[in-house]
């Protein structure tokens, strides 16, 4: 009998606690937010006025813990073993996107095991090129890459630059050889230095170098026109409206996260992003505010995964 009334005891004592732990208020503890990317990129840049502000909302440290490595998956693989209570988020872009087609035997399942928060912003790319080369228009770099091959650069093999750099090759119907470099810094310094025709980058990495005169926006990849440079037209405008890609970032938990703390996490990251001052500053970086629903952004992302899939296919992409 004294058995029997120990386990009873004990099950309720369990039963309590579970009740309790449920009931705990999100957060409760700090929260881990990786980045799978190093510090001082834009994702990093994100990632940090994320956090930032959703430490102030909730009185509880953010903290984001950078995992580079592996194209963008060391920290992916990190962060889909972790436990789905709310506690770890995970930074993405749109190169977690074309992984899904471009290693498909990764150790994660994007779609499957992560559920989408909100995608916090978009950046389109630009046609860059260094301001000695001829071109002024796109339709000028066109006509140059028909008389020659043309030197595109990079970030990596697999990356939105590469991507957009190959889909610029196919709708152009020219020659370009591409030149995978270690990131977009190794990149930039060669577009500065001649060494390569032309890149399709952030407007972040390169608007310093617009204004300093040694590069030329040719187009933007995108269905409207930047603020940050107004004068520069979109690939539509330019006569090639299926040149569209927009770089973006969002913000991932794991799958199995319980949906209430999901909404919470989003309302308060939205909430955030939307406030006038960050918006504009966000927007004076370059940045355009998503800041969508979880089910909207878990959409988008699957749209993204299968639209550069099909270019990673059709171009036959390796990775490095």
């Amino acid at each position: 009998m004294k058995h029997w009334l120990f386990v009873v005891a004990a099950a309720i004592i369990g039963a309590a606690q579970a009740h309790a732990q449920a009931a705990e208020p999100f957060p409760s503890k700090p929260i881990r937010y990786i980045v799978p990317f190093p510090p001082g990129g834009i994702s990093d840049t994100m990632s940090r006025i994320v956090a930032q502000q959703a430490s102030n909302a909730f009185k509880q440290s953010v903290v984001v813990d950078n995992r580079p490595g592996g194209n963008a998956m060391i920290g992916a693989v990190l962060a889909a073993k972790s436990p789905a209570d709310g506690y770890t988020w995970l930074s993405i872009t749109i190169t977690h996107a074309i992984n899904v087609t471009l290693f498909p035997d990764a150790p994660y399942n994007l779609l499957k095991d992560f559920h989408a928060v909100s995608v916090l912003a978009s950046l389109p790319l630009a046609v860059v090129v260094n301001a000695n080369l001829p071109a002024k228009s796109l339709t000028d770099l066109t006509a140059l890459g028909r008389t020659r091959m043309l030197n595109g650069g990079s970030s990596g093999n697999g990356t939105p630059q590469h991507l957009a750099l190959e889909l610029y090759r196919q709708l152009a119907g020219i020659k370009v050889q591409h030149v995978p470099f270690k990131g977009g810094g190794p990149s930039m310094i060669s577009l500065l230095g001649g060494e390569i025709d032309f890149l399709i980058t952030g407007i972040p990495d390169s608007i310093a170098h617009f204004k300093s005169g040694r590069l030329r926006p040719l187009a933007i990849a995108s269905q409207s026109r930047h603020p940050l440079i107004p004068d520069v037209p979109t690939t539509a405008e330019a006569g090639m409206p299926a040149q569209t890609i927009t770089s973006w970032t969002a913000l991932l938990v794991p799958a199995a996260t319980p949906k209430p703390v999901l909404n919470r996490i989003n309302a308060t990251v939205v909430a955030a992003l939307r406030h006038p001052d960050l918006s504009q500053k966000l927007r004076d970086q370059g940045f355009e505010v998503v800041a969508d629903a979880p089910d909207a952004a878990q959409a988008f992302i699957a749209s993204e995964a299968g639209r550069w899939g099909k270019l990673v296919k059709e171009a036959n992409l390796k990775p490095d």
